[in-house]
């Protein structure tokens, strides 16, 4: 008979929110509500603006864009992933001028029809980058876009130092880096080949790791230059080469190649040595040092500062792309 528990129709799940039935504010609401913000931030998300100390009088701020199907695809990597990538990525440039990041200001585009679930997940990635790193998520905004792309301004604070710049180094420094090379371009040669792991190497894809803490410590140590590796070793030597007004020269043996790359490289028939030397996305740190500096931890010469101008590799120009251009034809 109609209405007897048996005959009853199973209730029917609830569609899962989207960006649109939360609305803009909503969904602010929801990524920031409960957060924890660090002490620098003196007035955080719900304003118009948020409010960041800056005891030593002068503020670092760097901007990265990151678009979905260039910088990043959903079917590779977790919105939590996404969101430290994108944190990470503007973290190491303030790493890389001898400084802390103390504040995060985000951008979120998405089609309206984007799961909350997603835009959280995002955020929860977001917020515990900024945390590992010392920093906050201050504010932002949210609007309508055709993918999803977030852009990141990131402030760092100097500590009462000068900012290491990438137009310092002289002839006679060593060149040293920091961090991993070669392990993101590794990762994303096993994502092309449909492959998931192994797990550590495609991790370094999905989410880099930035020595934040080798940035001001370089800058105490004497760092006359220094960079984030964001395009490639030897692209981003160009840069300290061109600003500076200087030779540099990478010893390839020198570089680091750690043995699960290597292996990957044998299994995949690729060259090891260009992932190091090429590869973008790993955010490790290159610097210069005086010849007589005692490098900090973390720290490895690989090559050295002659007068001159360009980046060689061994004495002789590299044969083929240095690294990763956006706008470079394909």
């Amino acid at each position: 008979m109609p209405g007897r528990a048996g005959n009853q129709a199973p209730p029917v799940a609830a569609e899962p929110p989207t960006v649109a039935d939360l609305g803009e504010f909503g969904l602010i609401s929801r990524v920031t509500e409960g957060r924890v913000q660090p002490g620098s931030t003196l007035l955080g998300p719900g304003d118009d603006a948020a409010m960041v100390a800056a005891p030593d009088g002068r503020v670092l701020a760097s901007t990265d864009v990151l678009v979905e199907g260039v910088h990043f695809r959903l079917d590779w990597s977790t919105p939590e992933q996404i969101g430290r990538k994108a944190a990470a990525v503007n973290m190491a440039d303030i790493a890389a001028m001898g400084a802390a990041p103390t504040a995060l200001l985000v951008g979120l585009g998405c089609p309206p029809g984007t799961s909350a679930a997603l835009a959280e997940e995002l955020a929860a990635g977001l917020w515990a980058e900024a945390k590992a790193a010392g920093a906050g998520v201050v504010g932002g905004d949210v609007v309508s876009a055709p993918q999803v792309v977030l852009a990141v301004t990131v402030l760092g604070d100097l500590r009462g130092r000068e900012p290491v710049t990438r137009s310092g180094a002289r002839p006679g420094d060593v060149l040293a880096v920091a961090g991993r090379l070669g392990w993101a371009a590794a990762g994303l040669a096993v994502l092309r080949r449909g492959f998931r792991s192994p797990v550590e190497v495609v991790g370094a894809h999905r989410v880099p790791a930035p020595p934040y803490a080798a940035g001001p410590a370089a800058a105490a140590a004497g760092a006359t230059a220094m960079i984030d590796i964001s395009d490639g070793l030897l692209a981003d030597l160009g840069h300290v080469a061109e600003a500076s007004g200087v030779a540099l020269d990478v010893r390839s043996e020198a570089v680091p190649l750690a043995p699960r790359l290597a292996e990957v490289a044998t299994a995949l028939g690729a060259d090891a040595l260009r992932w190091l030397l090429t590869g973008g996305e790993d955010h490790a740190l290159a610097a210069a040092f005086p010849p007589d500096a005692a490098l900090p931890e973390g720290w490895l010469v690989i090559g050295s500062v002659a007068e001159g101008s360009g980046v060689t590799v061994d004495g002789r120009t590299y044969d083929g792309t240095a690294g990763w251009d956006h706008f470079a034809p394909s």
